[in-house]
């Protein structure tokens, strides 16, 4: 196996490197901090693909530059809100999950503000991520959003790795396989 997979995406094409999860198992690692032309060009492509929504929302941290560029895409004052990893200070009244995901070594928890909990309340929500692979980042995401009494419209991510492929309720620009040993 080479150590690099090439993705071609929004008309861009990347080599990713190869990673390895565990002794079965390789991923190609997709990452889109600092690549703007990446970032903005499947910004543009997921935006063609959405149904309309008041607000988008997305796990920190990987998700958090596409989220924005869709948002600034969308326009019209669009607001996106990041679940965070950590409770911050300026968090009052915050409400959390758990959510335990491919790249991470540990359960985390994925918290949002009181306040944007409340902003949620009756908004059409669009949830962002880069990519989707076993859903369980996804999922603590979408209870954080029904738990605020947002209406999820929409799921979508700039690519779906493995079995996340073959979901019907999510929107993805491309698949990216998972390498089995």
């Amino acid at each position: 196996m080479d150590n690099f997979y090439t993705l071609e995406v929004a008309g861009l094409k990347r080599d990713l490197p190869i990673c390895e999860v565990n002794e079965h198992l390789d991923i190609a690692a997709f990452v889109m901090f600092s690549d703007v032309e990446l970032t903005v060009a499947c910004a543009k492509e997921l935006v063609k693909k959405i149904p309309e929504c008041d607000v988008i929302v997305t796990a920190e941290s990987k998700g958090i530059p596409l989220a924005y560029e869709m948002a600034r895409e969308i326009g019209g004052g669009m607001k996106y809100i990041v679940a965070r990893k950590m409770h911050k200070l300026y968090m009052r009244d915050p409400v959390s999950i758990d959510v335990k995901s491919i790249t991470t070594a540990t359960v985390q928890k994925l918290w949002l503000s009181g306040d944007e909990a409340a902003y949620l309340k009756g908004k059409r929500v669009l949830i962002v991520d880069d990519v989707i692979s076993t859903g369980e980042s996804l999922e603590a995401v979408r209870k954080l959003v029904e738990y605020s009494g947002g209406n999820i419209v929409g799921q979508c991510a700039v690519l779906a790795e493995g079995d996340a492929a073959q979901r019907q309720d999510i929107f993805f620009l491309e698949k990216l396989p998972l390498f089995f040993k």
